[in-house]
């Protein structure tokens, strides 16, 4: 067990419940499409244990780690075993997928065996809410720019009370952080770091009232907080944005400030933990095999990447590459064309000197060829949304056509 995870099954979500946007043209849904053609076994316990969240891939995470603990389990070719792994023999090839917590044991050995330093990140856990404690007189249901389902919680706050709850979390009791070098990853800042750089930050951030209009004005509040339904049953809203390294009871005493939240129970505290990752660059090729240790491959959050998606993504291409070794044939990169074939390419040949872990996005995708897209015409008809729809539509269609042409090589060398 690791400081951050409690039930002990395969895949337990620790920070958030999404696997992110399902929009077919950004690079999470081209991402996601990839993985359904691979038929991925995270996306298939992930669609099955699903819960509402407008345009997003949300999962009851318990439901989901028991989905895929179960699959692993019963599966004929699959040997569970639980113990702790020091050092692993390398005697077969090996995946370590042991993100996010890696075991000192383990990273040191790593980090020996390859004669390369590991590094850190600090990442937040935001907190859960009990549905029944969330004053629904206060809050509504709705979706920004009601795109999808109304399915999520909105808490209004006027310029007032957004003022006075930046107050209190400014001013409120935090852990203290035992690695005060260690860095936080940029994309999932703790609330009350995003709110130490400015006081309109968060207005801008997860507590941006964009595109969603308060049924009681008509206009949207001077700032808002989102809830995520957390569970199947419905009975648990995660806080949408609001990681958090704030005391348990500074928690309840700010978050209770929301209106809408004056009265919540906290199935969750939020909490932070450091992250181990590798030097990729330096270390890893684009099949995330272990350039000087012959028969290892490293996936996951350990390899660099960020987000589930991304780790899923990255345990998958591992797999395939050990299958190609196995059978004696040398690995082959996915596509630079794929989603996943830009963030593996990416891992494999960034700068070492300002590395740090990386999401899936459509900037690490070659660029599509020069008068593809018609930007002029659709700027004039659409707009840039219309144009970032078309280039994302195109990315789409041209990844998922290098992504077969992959497969089709990789069943001929079977």
């Amino acid at each position: 067990m690791t400081p951050a995870h409690t039930t002990g099954k395969a895949a337990e979500m620790v920070c958030s419940n999404s696997f992110k946007s399902d929009d077919e043209a950004s690079a999470t849904g081209i991402l996601k499409a990839e993985l359904l053609r691979m038929d991925s076994l995270i996306l298939r316990c992930a669609e099955s244990t699903r819960v509402p969240a407008a345009n997003s891939l949300a999962v009851d995470r318990e439901a989901f780690s028991a989905a895929v603990t179960q699959a692993l389990m019963k599966h004929p070719n699959i040997h569970w075993s639980e113990e702790q792994v020091t050092a692993p023999p390398l005697l077969e090839p090996t995946i370590l997928a042991t993100g996010p917590l890696t075991t000192d044991p383990l990273a040191d050995w790593l980090s020996a065996r390859t004669g390369s330093g590991r590094l850190h990140f600090y990442d937040a856990i935001a907190p859960i809410v009990e549905r029944d404690s969330i004053d629904m007189d206060i809050a509504w249901m709705a979706a920004r720019y009601d795109r999808g389902g109304a399915d999520f919680i909105n808490c209004p706050l006027d310029k007032q009370q957004y003022e006075q709850f930046l107050d209190a979390l400014l001013t409120a009791e935090r852990v203290p952080l035992l690695h005060a070098e260690t860095p936080y990853f940029e994309a999932c800042l703790p609330l009350e770091v995003m709110a130490d750089r400015g006081r309109e930050t968060l207005r801008h951030g997860p507590m941006k009232p964009v595109g969603l209009d308060d049924p009681r004005t008509g206009r949207w509040p001077h700032a808002v907080v989102q809830l995520r339904q957390d569970t199947l049953a419905g009975d648990h809203f995660n806080l949408v944005g609001f990681q958090t390294r704030l005391k348990w009871g500074a928690q309840k005493e700010v978050f209770r400030l929301i209106p809408g939240l004056g009265h919540a129970e906290f199935a969750r505290f939020g909490s932070i933990h450091r992250n181990t990752y590798v030097q990729a660059p330096s270390l890893l090729d684009a099949t995330l095999a272990v350039k000087s240790v012959p028969g290892l491959w490293i996936a996951g959050q350990l390899s660099g990447v960020e987000g589930y998606l991304e780790s899923a993504a990255g345990g998958l291409a591992a797999a395939i590459a050990v299958d190609q070794a196995a059978r004696g044939a040398a690995a082959v990169p996915f596509p630079r064309e794929t989603v996943l074939g830009s963030l593996l390419h990416y891992l494999a040949h960034a700068s070492s000197k300002d590395f740090g872990p990386t999401n899936a996005m459509l900037g690490l995708v070659p660029p599509l060829p020069e008068g593809e897209i018609d930007t002029r015409g659709l700027k004039r008809s659409g707009g840039l949304r219309a144009v970032k729809i078309a280039k994302g539509q195109a990315h789409r269609t041209r990844a998922l056509a290098a992504l077969e042409e992959h497969l089709r090589v990789l069943a001929q060398a079977r």
